[in-house]
C-alpha cells in the first residue's frame, strides 16, 4: 500500500469513528422520549404495545454497522479504540451536560432551569445505564465477529454480521432496560415490553443493514485492493 493510500485510509478510519462517536453520544442525550412504531398494527407484549421505543435506539444500531465495518477493514485493535474513545466521549459529554445544569439560569434565558432539569436532567443515571450495557454489548459484538472471521476463513460475512449483532444487541436491550428500571429511571411494568420491543427492533435493523456493509466493504476493498479476509493495518 503506498504512502497516499495509507493516509487515505486512516482519514476514512477517523470519518467512521466520528459517526460511531457521534451516533453513541446523541443517543445518550435523547433517550429519554419514547415513541411508536406499528408496522405490523396495534400488537402488544405483555401488554405493552410491540414497539414502544425510545428514539435513542435511532442512531445506536449505526454504531453496530461501523463497529463491524472496522472490524472488517482496520481489524480488532481498531474497533475496541473506537468503542473506548467512544466511552470516553460519553462521560465527557454528560459532565459537560452537570456543569450546564447547575449553572443557574438567568431571567431573560429562553430555557429555564426547571425546563433544562426536566430534559437532561436524568441523563447521568440514562448514560451510566447504557454505558455498563455498551461496554458489555460491543465487546461481545466485536470478540464474536472475529471468531467467526477465523472460523470462515474470511468469508461469510452476513454470517458474522448478523451472529455478532443479535448477540450483543440483546446483552444490550436486556442491561440497559434493566438498570433503567432499577435507577427508577423507568417502571417495572414496562421491562419485559421494552426488552423484547427493543430486542426485534434491533434485528431487523441488523437484518437491513447487512446490504449496506456488503457495499461498504465491497467499496472500500475495491478501492485499496484488499483481499477477502485482508485488513489495512494504520500502526
Amino acid at each position: 500500500m503506498t504512502q497516499n493510500d495509507r493516509k487515505k485510509a486512516f482519514s476514512l478510519y477517523l470519518y467512521m469513528g466520528a459517526l460511531f462517536i457521534t451516533s453513541l453520544v446523541v443517543s445518550n442525550l435523547i433517550f429519554q422520549k419514547f415513541f411508536y412504531w406499528e408496522p405490523f398494527g396495534e400488537v402488544t407484549v405483555f401488554g405493552a404495545p410491540l414497539f414502544e421505543l425510545s428514539v435513542g435506539i435511532l442512531p445506536y444500531p449505526i454504531t453496530f454497522l461501523i463497529t463491524d465495518l472496522i472490524s472488517e477493514i482496520f481489524g480488532k485493535k481498531k474497533a475496541n479504540q473506537v468503542v473506548t474513545a467512544g466511552i470516553f466521549a460519553s462521560f465527557f459529554s454528560m459532565g459537560i451536560i452537570l456543569l450546564a445544569n447547575y449553572s443557574p439560569a438567568i431571567a431573560s434565558s429562553p430555557v429555564d432551569d426547571v425546563t433544562f432539569t426536566k430534559v437532561f436532567g436524568l441523563s447521568p443515571l440514562g448514560v451510566l445505564a447504557s454505558m455498563l450495557a455498551y461496554l458489555a454489548a460491543q465487546y461481545i459484538d466485536i470478540s464474536i465477529y472475529h471468531f467467526w472471521k477465523r472460523v470462515t476463513k474470511g468469508r461469510m460475512l452476513w454470517l458474522r454480521n448478523n451472529f455478532s449483532t443479535f448477540s450483543s444487541q440483546f446483552v444490550d436491550t436486556l442491561t440497559v432496560v434493566g438498570l433503567l428500571c432499577i435507577f427508577g429511571v423507568l417502571p417495572w411494568d414496562k421491562f419485559y415490553g421494552l426488552v423484547i420491543s427493543g430486542f426485534i427492533f434491533k434485528i431487523i435493523i441488523a437484518l437491513l443493514d447487512t446490504p449496506l456493509l456488503y457495499l461498504f466493504v465491497y467499496l472500500i476493498r475495491r478501492r485499496f485492493n484488499l483481499k477477502i479476509g485482508e485488513e489495512i493495518a494504520l500502526d
